[in-house]
């Protein structure tokens, strides 16, 4: 059975935010020093739950407005990959506000392509299960448009790739400002389609 190994790569948190809730297509996001996590997600966001409504993300899986569960409980951030973000959209800063994000973690290279089912442990053991990569979408756009006019358009394209990862809890607790996350990856290869590759 394939083991979770502790790398020498910590994420450190620069910022927390939640998004108490969600009234418009714009996105609406609260700085915080501190989030309490329990086996529904973040206590008193808007994506907690431990299950949620099927959309678009899963329509080739299940018809819209399905439960099924909610893997998608935070959304997590780069700071390197959104300062490339905006350099590519050619604005000063990008504000973590409106992505809806609940993390921006800094020093953890290729943040966007952690292998799934990846780990992220703070010191007090508060656990996060990475579920998969997050895609740009046009709320995020919207968001940034009324905001910036004129440059919220240009957002999916330039932040393919680098639009960070959701996750669950895996083990309820707090997580700080400030806060050291150490990533757990799972020992397994590349998957390949074509079935030639050798298990390990």
């Amino acid at each position: 059975m394939p083991a979770l190994v502790a790398t020498e790569v910590f994420a450190k948190i620069t910022w927390v935010g939640v998004v108490p809730e969600r009234r418009g297509a714009e996105v609406e996001t609260e700085c915080r020093s501190e989030i309490d996590l329990d086996w529904d997600g973040v206590v008193g966001g808007a994506h907690s739950g431990r299950n949620r409504a099927s959309d678009s993300r899963v329509m080739q899986q299940h018809k819209r407005n399905t439960q099924i569960a909610n893997v998608r409980q935070l959304s997590i951030v780069s700071e390197e990959e959104i300062a490339g973000i905006a350099r590519a959209m050619n604005i000063a800063q990008f504000d973590p506000e409106w992505l809806g994000a609940n993390l921006v973690v800094s020093g953890c290279p290729d943040f966007s392509h952690i292998p799934p089912s990846s780990r992220l442990q703070s010191e007090n053991g508060t656990t996060l299960i990475v579920d998969m990569q997050n895609y740009p979408c046009h709320q995020i756009a919207m968001t940034i448009e009324r905001d910036l006019p004129g440059q919220g358009k240009s957002f999916k394209q330039h932040a393919k790739g680098q639009r960070g990862l959701t996750a669950w809890v895996e083990r309820p607790g707090q997580l700080f400002l400030g806060d050291q996350l150490r990533l757990h990856c799972p020992e397994q290869r590349a998957w390949q389609p074509d079935g030639q590759g050798q298990l390990l």
